[in-house]
């Protein structure tokens, strides 16, 4: 487990992340959404133990990241958006880098490259972009750590690259991991990211499970326009809305739709989804 408790951090005098506190359990593949700018990728870092928090206090599953400990280290991997063309072939570099983690297995990484149909002897200095995130991705996945954190992971990737992502991601991930995927692009994800978080500058809008958004949260994808909405978008042949869930209808969770409605209406989905 990761308990996140009254953390704030800045660059400078500029502060990125203020009073943050929430609980992330074992076994759950988290969506971190955000508008640009609120600290996702910040998070991911003091998370992973790169950064060290100005005030407040990361604990995971006992230890402090920043503290950097072997014990820790050995459990976690931040994959960051941008990621080095280093002068190894895909092969070399897993074997050399996966040796600091005792989980890493060579062959789980190279089972996984094939499936994204990437050719493990290609120096990774000469790949395209979407051929080294690939890499990276396989690499992560074959270490066999607790704690993921990747930023981005599906930028540069075509269609097809993000259907075996979502394939490697649910077939590769422990089932006692915690996952933290940031994005933009929630429609590559939406359907192995649960529970969502929803971060703003200075607050956790939203840390629930699909199904505990779907009891508060009604998704209407009918014809007929309700101006009680907390937002609604015309699409071809109807509308998505979505509507403070007051009959205790099952719904299917819209995850785009979702965050366009917390953005307009911060504290009343706040307060609706508040544990």
């Amino acid at each position: 487990m990761i308990t996140i408790d009254n953390l704030s951090f800045s660059y400078g005098s500029v502060p990125v992340l203020e009073h943050i506190s929430m609980t992330l359990q074992d076994g759950r593949i988290y969506g971190l959404l955000g508008e640009n700018g609120v600290g996702k990728t910040t998070l991911l870092t003091l998370l992973s133990g790169l950064k060290k928090p100005r005030t407040g206090r990361i604990e995971t599953d006992g230890f402090l990241p920043y503290d950097r400990r072997p014990s820790f280290l050995q459990d976690q991997y931040y994959l960051p958006d941008e990621v080095a063309p280093v002068n190894y072939t895909a092969e070399r570099f897993a074997r050399v880098w996966g040796t600091f983690w005792p989980r890493f297995s060579q062959e789980k990484f190279l089972e996984i490259l094939k499936e994204f149909e990437v050719e493990p002897g290609q120096k990774m200095n000469k790949m395209s972009a979407g051929q080294l995130k690939k890499t990276y991705i396989s690499f992560a996945l074959a270490l066999g750590v607790k704690h993921l954190f990747l930023d981005e992971p599906t930028n540069g990737l075509d269609i097809p690259s993000k259907a075996q992502f979502r394939k490697a991601v649910t077939r590769y991930t422990r089932e006692d991991s915690i996952l933290v995927i940031s994005t933009h692009q929630v429609r590559d994800l939406e359907n192995i990211i649960d529970p969502i978080v929803i971060l703003d500058r200075r607050d956790v809008l939203v840390n629930a499970t699909l199904e505990e958004i779907s009891s508060k949260l009604y998704f209407d994808y009918g014809t007929q326009l309700h101006p009680e909405a907390l937002y609604s978008e015309q699409l071809p042949g109807g509308f998505i809305q979505v509507l403070v869930n007051t009959t205790d209808e099952e719904s299917k969770v819209n995850i785009e739709a979702l965050f366009n409605a917390v953005h307009k209406n911060k504290e009343l989905v706040k307060n609706l989804l508040k544990k």
